[in-house]
């Protein structure tokens, strides 16, 4: 919203300068995002001036040398200016722009020749001083022509008479504040936040009438009230179509709005002031006299004023006549019944609609206009009879026309506002700090509300334009609270009431975890949570692989970002790729984060329909954790010429680190298969039993369709990974007693997993065996083919007493027998 300040200073006018003004209006919530300049520099060089002679050029045929006289704002009285407007003529009263100006483009207006004659200053058309469009034919401004509020004196300031150079506020309105999208409730906020006077609303005298309208002059029907609250429309006759005045047409320029006739810019003039849209019909053009207020029937198309031919659907409301659309309503008007030069009668609507009704209809066409956007913000009914009145002045004054008798008036007021206690004891509690009711009542007063005193405080009833924004006690303490100034407002704690906060034991557990990664010298990556459709082929799945069901973004940022992802591996493979291709290709990186799939419900949405297109309904979110490693997992150094690189058994010890960290029994690798995974170098991750994830390294073709030299990488269903963790920690009593060591050597056929052998020694040794991992494995010709020797670092320990080769001489041919039935044998 762009408020010039001069407009905005003729209904509140604090003695501040822009820079306060701006100050004052952010600190109270509506903020200022900018301060533009429009108009004319150094105004103090621009006067009035009356035309003496004008006589021909002497080398110019469309050229004028006038002598004009500026009275005290030239040393000599009279000053000669070479002029090419084609209407410049003795006698006239003139805009002049003296050297040293500066044009509204910046361009500086100096004493130079033309055609050999010298010229001291300009006389300047209204385009040339920002006071009209471009079409003004190129004509110099005649200030005689013009009905001014002040007799013009020779050598005046220009800007006495006319805005020629204003300041203008460029605002950021919130949804909450539609009643700011216009000039006069801008400058009511000002009244509140600076104390100076506000003049009356600029609606409080109407010209017209309110009773019913003749039939003969036009009809109205609502066949919708529930989008269309409130209909009005009067009738003006005799309507004179011409330019718009220059002090009109610059504020419109001034606000962003092209000059068009004095009509149209009447009702957009009263838009800026008011807030609420109008539209302006040729009556002569509105077939049958009729408009009826109508949901558009599907397919149905009508030509806007900007030349497009829109298609509408269901549930668009147009305003039609006899001959159908003529209009969609609250956007924009239909170029069917458009004012134009020849129009002689008006019939001039204001109508409240529907907020989300037009918010869905600019997004489904497309088109957004200055009307869609105070509209579906939520305007009052109210306002309709508010904005006729303005309108209802300035055409008669501006037009010559006529007011037929009567308003069409189908819907009237909204419901009357519902009354709010505002107790002093909780503002007092709320702000921490002590305002008066009677500073309450006056802040209250100066927003328009009604209040007036009750037994603890006051009772309030919100003006029509903030009946849906302010509804409870909290909303009235904070417009008391930002207009007397939210920087007065003490720094506090809240009451605490014994509460305090503490994290859940899924939340330690989860950051439990991240510790135990960071710890191992890994770096957090963060990914988009969107993906590519491409992404599943990069990955190898299947067709029928579940993970390549992805649920579909209804409004995607980009093709690449259409998908939500199903799985970790993709955002961090694309970190990798983003690393390495900028030479850092040892890399440890971990990502935790949300992923998708698709429920057996949402699977049958998701499914093509005949354009293509999938629903996203039916999807379940998890949290995931995954892991990737790639190049070398220490630095070279003099002792180690060739360190270890990132492997299966590395990923294997960041799994192992988690496990310890959360204290999770019962973890186990079993064989298995992913297609983005080496084949004979990949296992299911397992908890109890129970699969929750999976360990590999990656496929070649994988890593080269990422141009990765290779990594290994795990993905756990971290959720169901802390449901087996250990939340608390189990103490036990430390044990005095030494450890008896023992090496086992076993031959097993080469098929038998090494965790199962570990296993199967824990469940044979019983409660003596305190550790037992695996030291060393030998293949070997001796051994024979198919098998392979483990050897096995036994600990045993009591808590009682020091163990002798007896004690555990049990458990150690328990071990044996156990093992044998696997198909092992000690090795000699």
């Amino acid at each position: 919203m762009r408020v010039p300040l001069e407009w905005l200073r003729e209904y509140c006018a604090p003695a501040l300068d822009v820079d306060a003004i701006e100050e004052r209006l952010t600190m109270t919530g509506t903020k200022v995002e900018a301060v533009h300049h429009h108009g004319v520099g150094n105004p103090d060089r621009f006067v009035v001036g009356r035309v003496v002679a004008a006589e021909p050029h002497p080398d110019a045929d469309r050229l004028r040398v006038c002598r004009v006289d500026l009275g005290m704002a030239n040393d000599d009285g009279e000053a000669t200016i070479v002029c090419g407007a084609p209407n410049v003529a003795g006698g006239q009263l003139v805009a002049v722009a003296l050297p040293g100006a500066v044009m509204p483009g910046g361009a500086p207006i100096e004493r130079r020749k033309l055609r050999g004659v010298a010229s001291e200053g300009m006389i300047c058309a209204a385009s040339e001083l920002a006071l009209a469009g471009d079409g003004d034919g190129g004509g110099i401004l005649v200030l005689d022509e013009l009905t001014l509020d002040a007799e013009p004196e020779i050598g005046a300031p220009l800007a006495q008479l006319l805005p020629i150079s204003t300041a203008v506020l460029e605002l950021e309105v919130t949804s909450n504040r539609p009643d700011c999208l216009g000039v006069y409730g801008v400058a009511r906020e000002l009244h509140a936040a600076t104390g100076a006077a506000l003049a009356p609303e600029p609606w409080h005298e109407d010209e017209g009438s309110s009773g019913e309208l003749p039939i003969e002059l036009a009809r109205v029907t609502v066949e919708c009230p529930d989008l269309c609250p409130r209909f009005s429309a009067r009738v003006f006759e005799g309507v004179a179509i011409g330019p718009s005045p220059p002090w009109l047409a610059a504020r419109l320029l001034a606000a962003g709005q092209r000059p068009i006739n004095n009509v149209v810019d009447i009702t957009n003039y009263v838009m800026l002031l008011t807030a609420q849209p109008l539209h302006a019909f040729d009556l002569d053009r509105v077939s049958g006299g009729h408009l009826t207020v109508r949901r558009a029937h599907d397919g149905e198309q009508v030509q806007t004023l900007d030349g497009q031919t829109r298609t509408l659907d269901a549930e668009t409301v147009v305003i039609a006549d006899d001959e159908g659309p003529t209009s969609i309503a609250g956007l924009m008007g239909g170029a069917r019944s458009e004012v134009g030069p020849e129009t002689a009668r008006v019939l001039l609507e204001v109508a409240n609609w529907n907020g989300p009704n037009i918010h869905r209809a600019s997004w489904s066409l497309g088109l957004r206009s200055e009307a869609s956007a105070r509209f579906e913000k939520g305007l009052a009914p109210e306002q309709c009879v508010w904005a006729q009145a303005v309108a209802t002045q300035l055409m008669i004054a501006l037009c010559r026309a006529r007011v037929a008798p009567g308003t069409i008036d189908v819907g009237g007021d909204g419901p009357p506002s519902r009354p709010i206690r505002l107790r002093d004891a909780r503002v007092r509690e709320i702000l921490g700090i002590e305002i008066a009711v009677t500073r309450q009542e006056e802040i209250l007063h100066a927003l328009d509300f009604h209040a007036e005193p009750a037994g603890d405080g006051l009772d309030v009833r919100p003006p029509p334009v903030r009946r849906e924004d302010v509804t409870r006690e909290a909303d009235l303490i904070e417009e008391v609270a930002r207009i007397d100034g939210l920087e007065k407002l003490p720094a506090t704690l809240p009451k605490r009431r014994g509460a305090y906060g503490v994290l859940s034991p899924e939340q330690r557990l989860r950051r439990r975890a991240l510790d135990a990664l960071v710890g191992r010298g890994l770096y957090e990556s963060v990914g988009w949570t969107f993906a590519s459709p491409a992404l599943a082929d990069r990955l190898r799945l299947a067709d029928d692989d579940p993970r390549r069901m992805a649920p579909v973004v209804e409004n995607p940022l980009s093709e690449e970002q259409s998908r939500l992802r199903t799985m970790l591996l993709g955002s961090l493979l694309d970190t990798a790729a983003h690393n390495v291709s900028r030479g850092l290709a040892d890399l440890r990186l971990f990502e935790v984060g949300t992923v998708f799939a698709l429920t057996p419900d949402g699977a049958r949405a998701n499914a093509p329909d005949a354009s293509g297109a999938r629903g996203e309904t039916g999807v379940a979110e998890r949290r995931s954790l995954g892991v990737l490693l790639s190049g070398r997992l220490d630095e070279p150094s003099w002792r180690v010429a060739e360190p270890a690189m990132a492997d299966f058994f590395a990923a294997k010890a960041m799994l192992e680190a988690l496990t310890r960290a959360l204290r999770v029994d019962g973890l186990a690798l079993a064989p298995a298969r992913q297609p983005f995974l080496h084949t004979a170098r990949t296992a299911d991750v397992q908890v109890g039993g129970e699969s929750i994830g999976w360990i590999g390294e990656l496929h070649p073709l994988v890593a080269q369709a990422w141009e990765l030299p290779g990594a290994s990488c795990l993905e756990l269903d971290l959720d169901r990974l802390i449901a087996h963790a250990q939340a608390r920690r189990a103490y036990e009593d430390l044990i005095g007693y030494p450890p008896l060591r023992r090496d086992l050597a076993v031959v097993m056929p080469a098929g038998v997993p090494a965790a199962e052998v570990l296993a199967a020694a824990r469940e044979a040794a019983g409660e003596l065996l305190r550790d037992v991992r695996v030291f060393d494995v030998y293949t070997g010709q001796q051994l024979g083919p198919g098998r392979r020797s483990l050897a096995l670092a036994l600990s045993f320990r009591a808590s009682d007493r020091t163990l002798s080769d007896d004690d555990v001489a049990p458990a150690s041919e328990r071990i044996v027998a156990a093992l044998a039935r696997l198909g092992g044998e000690l090795r000699a």
